[in-house]
């Protein structure tokens, strides 16, 4: 069913922009578009940085539908990450033959190759064959050799975030997400997951199940969605995988997260074991479990860096979502998980966990 573009393709770029770029990217692929209205625009959910659409329109020879994805970029989320760094990114991974083609740029977005394979739910991630082909994916990805400094890049971009945070959010909120206190969280996490050798390779940093994508029928899986990458630990970005399994981005309520669904050490362990071995070498008991261990440490970072990220975009996003809540969990969960992966004391009450609400420090 056609859908009027004006109602959906809305964005700082004039519709006409968007069209113009969309009739362009159409005669590159050998077709014409000269009738809005042979245009269908569906839009897809999930997506909490930016606004994403499937574009169709009749292909020239008559036969089979022509599909584009069309992004537009949330506003406000420049806060996050530099967008022309991200497009390099984005056309470096394509390069390398991972993720779609950039098929064309506007003002406020882009038009991306649609990628003829369904998208992950929520359910996948827990499938252990599905699970097995990320982790060989991951292992892959981590590996491609990208431009830019080959260091953590995490503990920068929370800082940053960090004082992003703290010119945006009001007095009250300032003290009831302890701000204040997090120059020193994030000092404190630097160091003490930053002991001995760690791995550092090129990571997604936002490996949830709707930034994977799997093929039906040769099973194969492409990784998509690159704003958030940049060179850090591999733990980290494990981390980050296993905690996006307690997420549902597409349920009634996408800004829930049920920390119950955590996989368990078993999980963990085969996951991590199917990561490593990949590459054709089994790796030994003793390095798969060095690995779990830290990923499970940087569970603590990946808290803090999503629970930023959700109270900013609290404040500059307009998508239809709960970011101050989905922040609170993430924090929430910092200081709960702080004292037995840290082995040091948490300033949380245990009060303050079982009654839902973030403590006020002082």
């Amino acid at each position: 069913m056609a859908i009027k573009t004006i109602e959906l393709l809305k964005g700082c770029a004039s519709q006409e922009e968007i069209m113009e770029v969309l009739a362009a990217v159409a005669s590159d692929l050998g077709d014409v578009i000269d009738d809005l209205n042979t245009l269908q625009v569906i839009p897809l959910k999930g997506a909490m940085t930016n606004e994403v659409f499937q574009i169709n329109w009749p292909s020239k020879n008559g036969g089979d539908l022509r599909k584009v994805l069309v992004r537009l970029y949330g506003e406000g989320v420049d806060v996050f990450f530099d967008r022309e760094e991200e497009v390099r990114t984005f056309e470096c991974i394509s390069k390398h033959g991972q993720g779609p083609r950039l098929l064309g740029r506007f003002t406020s977005g882009r038009v991306e190759e649609f990628i003829h394979a369904k998208t992950l739910s929520a359910a996948d991630l827990r499938d252990p064959e599905i699970s097995a082909l990320i982790a060989s994916k991951m292992r892959e990805f981590h590996n491609l050799h990208m431009p830019g400094s080959k260091k953590a890049q995490i503990w920068q971009r929370m800082r940053k975030w960090l004082g992003q945070a703290k010119s945006l959010c009001s007095p009250k909120d300032t003290k009831i997400f302890g701000l204040d206190n997090l120059d020193e969280e994030i000092n404190i996490l630097e160091k003490k997951l930053s002991e001995g050798y760690q791995e550092i390779g090129f990571c997604h940093n936002d490996l949830q199940y709707g930034n994977i994508m799997m093929d039906e029928e040769t099973r194969s899986i492409t990784i998509i969605d690159y704003e958030y990458a940049s060179y850090n630990p591999i733990a980290y970005d494990l981390a980050n995988h296993f905690c996006e399994m307690v997420a549902d981005y597409h349920s009634d309520t996408p800004h829930v997260l049920d920390y119950n669904k955590y996989p368990g050490l078993e999980e963990r362990q085969r996951f991590v074991r199917i990561y490593l071995s990949s590459e054709g070498k089994k790796p030994s008991n003793a390095k798969v479990n060095q690995l779990v261990k830290a990923a499970e440490k940087y569970t603590l970072a990946n808290h803090l860096f999503w629970g930023l990220w959700g109270l900013i975009s609290s404040y500059v996003n307009k998508i239809d979502f709960d970011y101050k809540e989905y922040s609170r969990q993430r924090f929430q969960q910092y200081w709960l998980r702080k004292p037995t992966l840290l082995d040091s004391p948490s300033i949380l009450s245990q009060d303050g966990i079982l009654n839902g609400s973030l403590p006020s420090f002082t």
